[in-house]
């Protein structure tokens, strides 16, 4: 590794995710912000996913993006997206977790490739997913009652992401984010992975971790209610009916044959049903902000 060469590039943007990323529903002045949390995660996610680097390395050039963004001193050529969230961070007052926590998820990739249970595969999203919802609710300052949903949707976000990619994340970085206990319950082994096909057996455990991101999503949808602001509960609120259209997707899809994804008439459906679901819930008081929902 250099001083000038410490990111990896893969080419991949905001565009390319399944979920909004900063969108015009978010107060223009906090979107730079956004934008700036949002490319030093592609910077450092994209460390982890290149499949070009030894752990070592990719552990090296993490632990270099979270000197620099903790460490002013540390922030030489080839970290200027840590620098600039770290400035963006003490200019909005998130606390600087919210980066390192998504380090923390890189490095454990660069190492772990195997999840032994449900547990473990939350464990996981509690670093690589959590993060992301919570520094969204800390920079519009809303109350950190509101973590409980929060958590619970970037969670479901994160495995719905996990089971569309399975077969990817196996053949090109021999990362399984599937509970192994699950798996060999079954009958098989992560080769399953290698089918065109779900057999029956691992469509059972797909079925079992859509179930699980279900039980996640009835503490999401509270969410959007729980928000002060407008903008940041619409958003939330396109979320979650991202979420459920895709968990149906992937119900009625396969990962093994094809990536299950999301179509233009589902981005356009839920974003509709999440904006006017907030409205109508703010015209008619079922608006209840998270200091007051527990």
């Amino acid at each position: 590794m250099t001083d000038t060469k410490v990111e990896t590039p893969s080419g991949k943007g905001a565009a390319d995710e399944n979920f909004p990323v900063g969108s015009w529903l978010l107060p223009a002045a906090l979107r730079p912000h956004v934008a700036t949390y949002y490319a030093f995660a592609r910077a450092i996610d994209d460390i982890a996913d290149n499949p070009q680097l030894a752990a070592e390395d990719k552990i090296a050039r993490l632990a270099a993006f979270e000197a620099a963004l903790t460490d002013p001193a540390a922030a030489g050529a080839g970290l200027e997206k840590a620098k600039r969230l770290r400035e963006s961070l003490a200019a909005t007052g998130v606390p600087a977790a919210r980066g390192t926590d998504l380090i923390a998820a890189f490095k454990q990739d660069a190492v772990k490739l195997r999840y032994a249970d449900w547990g473990e595969l939350l464990g996981y999203c509690r670093l690589s997913a959590n993060p992301v919802g919570r520094y969204l609710l800390d920079l519009h300052g809303e109350d950190p009652a509101g973590y409980t949903a929060s958590d619970a949707l970037c969670t479901a976000l994160q495995i719905l992401n996990h089971l569309q990619d399975c077969r990817d994340d196996y053949h090109e970085l021999d990362r399984v984010y599937l509970p192994l206990d699950w798996l060999q319950a079954e009958g098989f082994d992560v080769t399953v992975l290698d089918r065109d096909a779900s057999p029956p057996g691992f469509r059972r455990l797909l079925d079992r971790c859509l179930d699980g991101v279900d039980g996640l999503m009835e503490e999401a949808g509270q969410l959007p209610g729980q928000l002060r602001s407008a903008r940041l509960a619409m958003e939330s609120a396109v979320i979650v009916q991202l979420a459920r259209r895709l968990t149906k997707r992937l119900r009625a899809g396969d990962p093994l044959a094809g990536r299950v994804a999301l179509s233009r008439g589902d981005f356009i459906a839920c974003g509709i049903k999440g904006i006017c679901g907030v409205q109508l819930g703010r015209l008619f008081g079922r608006h209840q902000p998270a200091s007051q929902s527990r």
